[in-house]
C-alpha cells in the first residue's frame, strides 16, 4: 500500500469554508445558522467553524436527544457549546417519536424508526431556523454523501453543507488541528439512530479505507488500480463503487418528466 490515495486536507479548506459560511449565512435575509449538535465530531466541527466565521451570536446549537441518548453525553455537548460561546437549546424528541410509533406499527424496524428520528430532528431545526431567520447548516461530510449514508429529508435535508467536500478523515484532521476536545475526536462515529449503532460497523469498513477508495473514485481511477494502490481487496472496492452509484438518487432532486421547454433539474439554468 503506497498511501498515495490517502486524502490530504487542502491547505485552504478552513478559510474556504469560512468564506462560504459568511457568503451564505449572513445577509440576504439570513442572520446565521442553526446546527444540530449530536456530540459527534462532524457537528462539533461545523459549530466551531461557524462560530469562527460568523461570530458566536450568529450560531445556535440544538441538542435533539431521544430516550436512549446518554445523559453524560448530553451534559458534555451542552458544555462544548458553552465553551464555544454559542447559544444552545435542548429539545427532546421522544414525545414526537412515541406518537409516530403509536400511529405506525411499521416502525418496529430500527432503520425505519431511525429515519423518522432524523426527520423529526430536521423538522425541529427548521422550525427554530425560521423563527430566527437563519439557515440550517448540515453536518454531513463527503464520505457520507457519496455513500448515501444519510436520511432523505432528514439529516440530508439542509440549507448548506459546510463539510460536504471534506472526507471523514479530513474532518478528523481539521478537528485535531483546531484542538477540538479529545473526547469528541476519539468517540466512535455514530448517527445515534439506535442503541449500539456505529458508522463503521454499519458500513462494514473503516473510514481510513473507505476514504482511500472514494478518493480514488474521485480521481477517476479504475477499481483495479484503486485496489492495487491501496492494498484493499478488489471486491471491497467494487462494493463501495457500486454503493456510490446506487445512492445517486439521494444526491439529486426528485426527477421530473420533460414536458415543457425548460425543465427544472434538466435544462433550467439557475
Amino acid at each position: 500500500m503506497t498511501g498515495e490515495l490517502v486524502p490530504r486536507v487542502p491547505p485552504h479548506a478552513v478559510d474556504t469554508i469560512g468564506q462560504f459560511l459568511r457568503a451564505h449565512a449572513l445577509g440576504n435575509g439570513s442572520d446565521g445558522v442553526v446546527v444540530g449538535l449530536s456530540g459527534g465530531i462532524d457537528s462539533a466541527l461545523v459549530a466551531r467553524l461557524a462560530r469562527d466565521a460568523l461570530g458566536a451570536e450568529h450560531v445556535l446549537g440544538v441538542l435533539l436527544p431521544d430516550a436512549p441518548f446518554p445523559e453524560p453525553l448530553l451534559v458534555e455537548t451542552v458544555e462544548y457549546a458553552r465553551n464555544l460561546g454559542v447559544e444552545s437549546r435542548t429539545v427532546p424528541i421522544e414525545p414526537v417519536e412515541s406518537a409516530y410509533r403509536t400511529l405506525l406499527p411499521e416502525l418496529g424496524d430500527p432503520v425505519a424508526l431511525g429515519n423518522v428520528k432524523a426527520r423529526i430532528r430536521m423538522t425541529v431545526l427548521y422550525t427554530l431556523a425560521r423563527a430566527r431567520h437563519r439557515l440550517v447548516a448540515g453536518t454531513g461530510n463527503k464520505s457520507e454523501l457519496l455513500l448515501g449514508y444519510f436520511t432523505k429529508y432528514g439529516d440530508g435535508g439542509v440549507d448548506i453543507l459546510p463539510l460536504g467536500d471534506l472526507y471523514k478523515t479530513d474532518v478528523r484532521a481539521i478537528a485535531a488541528d483546531l484542538d477540538l476536545p479529545r473526547a469528541i475526536r476519539d468517540r466512535p462515529p455514530t448517527a445515534g439512530l439506535w442503541e449500539g449503532q456505529t458508522d463503521e460497523g454499519e458500513l462494514g469498513i473503516s473510514y481510513d479505507h473507505l476514504d482511500q477508495i472514494l478518493n480514488g473514485i474521485e480521481q477517476l481511477r479504475s477499481e483495479e488500480e484503486i485496489s492495487e494502490r491501496t492494498g484493499i481487496p478488489l471486491d471491497r472496492v467494487s462494493s463501495i463503487a457500486s454503493r456510490v452509484i446506487a445512492s445517486r438518487h439521494k444526491r439529486r432532486m426528485p426527477p421530473i418528466p420533460k414536458v415543457r421547454l425548460r425543465t427544472i433539474g434538466l435544462d433550467w439554468r439557475e
